[in-house]
């Protein structure tokens, strides 16, 4: 496939691309994708790949799908997030007035409590499939203490600043540093949201970086998931587009070392998290830091600490304590796995790549000839028991299988069953509210989706024999 050269893209960045710019096509565009081999000819197609991608059916048939679905979402993206405020409100209505019924007696005695969604006590759709705040069953000496305290920083970071700051100073004792909304230039909005606090304990001070992942109420976050745009960087491989983007990809220039940014706009992601840890780290020579995040959080997580190994950041490495990510999906293809994995074992950097059971996410996009993502790294699989498997990739890689229907279902009752168990089983701390119960039950007809909430991955690294890996490790 070859087509004329993107202005998004110069020698010093790409050498290789496909750009899909679904507000360009049109409905007759998109069948003759699927009824033509040459899909340079489209004009919301802008590629640069000789002789490199095979335009088979199944692939056209990919980008139709890509395509198509960033239009539907583009199209319905103010009425998803009116019902996702909705939604959110009306939980939050029960939740602050303790229970359904009681809304009705705190009405007629005047004590009813409306929820404010910028206030401390709101919690998004995620935080109430969760509502757990304090770091409980873990302490600062324990060996899986960054990997719990990853997890749950990945969580808060679906909050609001307001939520988050109270989190971070008053259950978890910490610094809050802050909570920001970055930019990004293909959208031309700010869609990235990342959390980053100070945790000072003794001789060792950790700065915690969580990335938010996907809001399932954010048209913008599924057109980033679901953009299967690539870009090829030199030396390094293929790296998924929307992911790059999110991240703080600025058009014609890809990933200068440095910048100058017009200060009325919101920052790019990956430079202000990356000035904030420059002056921190060189201003405390005993300061290290972690990177986390859960879902489209998670790559972000991995791809931050891509452009540090491009930039060859000497201080940021040295002090990386570890990356760990819950539900992320692929980032890039083959040649960007191998490259990761020797910059990973070069700067001794820890990466654990956490997935629970059946979860959909970590299985996209597909690892297959027509998507070439591929994983790396040190896979920690937990299963519906939260046993722990230290597999290089998850069982059932694309998720899409009919041998795997019958145990995935099963599993998805099983998990149904210990919702009503867990909490006599383990304590309190792992009672499960009737929103997470209810997402169950879709769990038995859409295996795999409850699965990527976050309250299965905080189980795993609480309950989950961490320690005999990182022993052996």
């Amino acid at each position: 496939m070859a087509g004329a050269k993107s202005e998004d893209c110069n020698k010093g960045f790409a050498d290789s691309y496909m750009l899909l710019k679904h507000a360009d096509a049109r409905f007759m565009d998109l069948l003759h994708v699927l009824a033509s081999r040459n899909m340079s000819r489209r004009k919301f197609v802008e590629s640069h790949a000789e002789g490199e991608l095979e335009e088979s059916f199944g692939h056209r048939w990919l980008v139709f799908i890509s395509i198509l679905l960033q239009k539907l979402l583009q199209l319905v993206a103010k009425p998803l997030a009116f019902f996702g405020f909705c939604v959110e409100l009306l939980i939050n209505l029960i939740a602050l007035n303790g229970g359904l019924f009681s809304i009705i007696f705190n009405f007629l005695t005047g004590k009813l409590v409306l929820p404010d969604p910028r206030s401390a006590n709101y919690l998004s759709c995620i935080g109430n499939l969760d509502v757990r705040l304090k770091l409980d069953g873990i302490n600062r000496e324990d060996s899986k203490y960054y990997i719990a305290l990853s997890m749950m920083a990945s969580k808060a970071s679906y909050e609001n600043a307001a939520h988050i700051e109270s989190t971070v100073e008053d259950h978890w004792l910490m610094e809050y540093v802050g909570f920001y909304d970055c930019w990004n230039e293909y959208q031309e909005k700010a869609s990235t949201q990342v959390l980053i606090a100070l945790d000072r304990h003794k001789n060792r001070d950790t700065y915690v970086v969580a990335f938010r992942g996907t809001e399932p109420f954010n048209a913008d976050d599924w057109c980033t998931d679901i953009d299967i745009s690539w870009y090829g960087i030199p030396g390094v491989g293929r790296m998924h587009g929307g992911f790059m983007k999110a991240l703080g990809l600025q058009k014609n220039l890809g990933w200068p070392k440095e910048i100058e940014r017009d200060e009325r706009l919101p920052p790019l992601a990956y430079y202000v998290i990356r000035d904030i840890l420059r002056k921190g780290l060189s201003e405390n020579e005993n300061a290290k830091f972690i990177v986390t995040g859960h879902s489209l959080g998670g790559a972000l997580a991995i791809l931050f600490a891509t452009v540090l190994f491009l930039h060859d950041e000497k201080l940021l490495l040295e002090r990386l304590e570890g990356i760990y990510t819950f539900g992320q999906p692929r980032v890039g293809d083959e040649a960007y796995a191998m490259y990761m994995n020797k910059k990973l074992k070069e700067h001794c950097v820890r990466y654990c790549r956490f997935v629970y059971c059946n979860d959909i996410v970590p299985r996209l996009p597909y690892d297959d000839k027509e998507m070439m993502f591929k994983h790396f790294g040190i896979c920690l699989f937990f299963d519906w028991r939260y046993q722990l498997k230290v597999v290089e990739e998850e069982p059932n890689k694309n998720y899409f299988s009919l041998w795997c229907v019958m145990p995935m279902t099963m599993n998805a009752i099983l998990e149904l069953i210990r919702s009503f168990t867990i909490a006599y089983q383990n304590g309190p701390h792992y009672k499960e509210g009737w929103l997470l119960f209810f997402f169950r039950i879709i769990g038995v007809l859409i295996p795999g989706l409850p699965a990527h909430g976050p309250q299965d991955y905080l189980n795993s690294t609480l309950l989950g024999p961490i320690e005999k890996h990182l022993k052996a490790e």
